[in-house]
């Protein structure tokens, strides 16, 4: 055994496994994290960051994916959200702002000092003090393509107005564009070690092909993450089935977490055979709900051999659900202890 694998057996800290994951060294074990919404929690800055800080804490996840309430990208600029009255009740969305295309010549840059986006500011600074550097955490920021259909009422209104009038909707994504380019700075700035970058529904052929991916998504987003390439540790995360992800392979993150087995999209170890990415997954949420703590440990091992264990961090294929059985999240995150050693 080599000087450099017998170290690795060794009990390393959060921040070294994560860099060794990230850089294609050994690790002890791979690092885990899971990460959902805390709905109760998300209207003030100081209970966001607490929820997000308690979860870490009881599980002794490896990193942190902040999730903001699902709204938040969007607030600013006039959407609406209504809470029930449970944890396990999603916020209800309303009031947007843009019905047609002459609505978007009134949309103006928002600022991250002020409002919503400032509260979110206030949530990495409290999370950042708390965690005082022993792991990476980082912000959920979304495409400007997913941010400007959330303005609308309904998907096909996006796709309506691309066809439509194009230039009214390129006016605003270049409004949402550098709104969000200046809070990823900021987040960074703050404290944050990078942002979690994710496309919602739109980077799918089930919305666009990979032309109109060229010429509505990428040209805007890789001015989001041109933002923070400073940052030690950006994720992109692809949602939904028949993904674009080949298609934003190339995008400048360290790291790619996507719907792995959901139909159309590829696997794990075929994304690392064709990018020069850390890979993030090996469950599908569906395991994590309904199976037993046995099936979700071997979902960790199966995902283990197929990757070697290298530029890989076991991870869920999107948030989990809210009342995902507590017996099973502890069991994704044993499972990882589960497999110290193997690689």
């Amino acid at each position: 055994m080599s000087q450099v694998e017998s170290t690795v057996l060794h009990k390393m800290t959060k921040l070294q496994r994560m860099q060794a994951a990230l850089t294609n060294q050994p690790v002890d074990r791979p690092p885990v994290s899971l990460w959902r919404h805390f709905y109760e929690c998300e209207r003030t800055a100081e209970d966001l960051a607490g929820a997000m800080l308690a979860f870490h804490k009881k599980y002794d996840w490896d990193w942190m994916k902040i999730n903001p309430r699902a709204s938040y990208h969007v607030e600013g600029w006039g959407v609406k959200t209504s809470y029930g009255g449970g944890p396990s009740d999603k916020p209800q969305v309303s009031g947007h702002p843009i019905q047609g295309a002459s609505d978007w010549g009134r949309l103006k840059p928002l600022s991250t000092s002020e409002g919503v986006l400032d509260e979110q500011i206030e949530v990495i600074e409290r999370v950042g003090e708390a965690l005082a550097g022993e792991t990476y955490f980082i912000e959920t920021i979304f495409s400007p393509l997913s941010i400007a259909a959330d303005l609308m009422p309904g998907k096909r209104d996006l796709l309506d107005v691309m066809k439509q009038e194009p230039q009214a909707l390129k006016d605003g994504l270049e409004v949402i564009t550098q709104t969000f380019a200046d809070f990823a700075r900021q987040c960074v700035q703050c404290g944050a070690s990078g942002i979690f970058f994710a496309t919602t529904d739109w980077a799918s052929r089930d919305m666009l092909n990979e032309e109109q991916w060229e010429e509505w998504g990428r040209p805007y987003d890789l001015r989001v993450l041109e933002a923070v390439q400073g940052a030690p540790f950006n994720v992109l995360h692809v949602c939904k089935e028949n993904n674009l992800l080949f298609c934003l392979a190339d995008y400048p993150v360290h790291a790619i977490n996507w719907a792995v087995g959901s139909p159309g999209n590829p696997g794990l170890r075929e994304v690392q055979l064709n990018t020069d990415k850390t890979v993030i997954g090996g469950f599908k949420n569906e395991t994590l709900r309904e199976a037993t703590p046995a099936q979700i440990t071997s979902e960790a091992r199966l995902a283990r051999e197929q990757t070697g264990g290298r530029r890989w961090i076991l991870g869920p294929a999107c948030s989990i659900d809210v009342d995902c059985p507590e017996e099973n999240v502890r069991a994704a995150r044993n499972a990882a202890d589960q497999l110290q050693g193997l690689a």
